[in-house]
């Protein structure tokens, strides 16, 4: 093999577009295949052992979130030796294009999800919109699903004014309304922060006995990030591939983000807001015992000296 045939331990960072997609290419043909599906759709199969992660991701995505910008299955393959198959969008489409359908249906014509013994499937935003979607595929797959969208058919969702541009795209057709799509899955997981309204409105709509909503208080919009930044994301799949992720286990995972100054901060900013005083006094108390963290130390500062001056008031008027 040439030197420079890229690998999947390659970095593709700072290719260009047209570089990045021979790169990808090349790495998907060495052990399974690359396939176009029109102008803004491709999939990259590699094939290793008998769990298949199946993910959706945007190739600005993959830029942002990997240091090699890489598909986020490519860790999977490289860590556990999973299969993986990749489904990308130039942008977010919600993977609505009748070439995405018919590959799809080649797929369910071949058997393809029948090789392996576990299937997963995953993915974020529009990304999890298509994971949820699509996994009908493939009955008995376990779902992966950070912040899905139900259907952006204004009919349903309406009140989610976020993509109003792409209510032009057919949500009504094939693979349409995701949580229909998961009457099949063997068990769905669904993340989410419930202060995040839109978000909390579409988790709504997957309510199913196969559903388990996985909630993220405090951590914002961009979980996916946030798992990716806590190290979280690599167990979580794992977890849900294996049968052993529920709510528990979860919990055990999501510790982690005591440790996250996102998330502290979002905690503190929140506490603050409803007037809690003696309760921000404990977080930045707890925070400031164990990490190095300026702002909240300074914080606790503030609010001692606060409560001392009080005292000192309080004394002098009664005295």
């Amino acid at each position: 093999m040439p030197s420079d045939t890229p690998t999947i331990d390659s970095s593709l960072a700072d290719m260009p577009k047209r570089k990045w997609l021979r790169a990808v290419e090349a790495v998907a043909e060495e052990d399974g295949y690359f396939q176009s599906l029109g102008k803004s759709h491709f999939s990259a199969f590699i094939e290793r052992d008998t769990t298949l992660l199946v993910t959706f991701e945007t190739y600005q995505g993959m830029h942002a979130l990997s240091d090699k910008a890489q598909p986020l299955g490519w860790d999977m393959v490289r860590n556990h030796d999973w299969s993986h198959l990749c489904l990308a969008s130039d942008g977010d489409t919600w993977f609505r294009a009748e070439e995405v359908y018919a590959y799809f249906d080649r797929l369910i014509d071949d058997g393809f999800f029948d090789e392996f013994e576990q299937v997963l499937f995953y993915g974020a935003g529009p990304c999890a919109y298509a994971a949820a979607a699509y996994s009908v595929a493939s009955p008995g797959a376990a779902v992966v699903a950070i912040q899905p969208q139900a259907t952006l058919n204004p009919r349903i969702t309406e009140w989610d004014d976020r993509f109003a541009d792409m209510r032009i795209l057919d949500f009504t057709s094939r693979y349409g309304y995701a949580p229909d799509m998961l009457d099949a899955a063997e068990r769905v997981f669904v993340l989410y922060d419930p202060r995040e309204k839109l978000d909390a409105m579409h988790a709504a709509l997957f309510t199913r006995a196969n559903v388990t909503k996985l909630r993220m208080p405090f951590m914002g919009d961009a979980l996916q990030t946030d798992l990716l930044e806590i190290d979280q994301l690599d167990p979580l799949l794992q977890a849900a591939a294996e049968g052993s992720l529920d709510t528990a286990r979860f919990a055990a995972l999501y510790r982690a983000r005591r440790d996250y100054l996102p998330y502290l901060r979002n905690l503190s900013q929140a506490v603050n807001a409803q007037g809690r005083e003696l309760l921000l006094e404990a977080v930045c108390a707890n925070v400031s015992a164990r990490m190095s963290a300026p702002r909240f130390a300074r914080r606790l500062e503030r609010i001692r000296a606060r409560r001392q001056a009080d005292v000192a008031e309080v004394a002098t008027a009664s005295g």
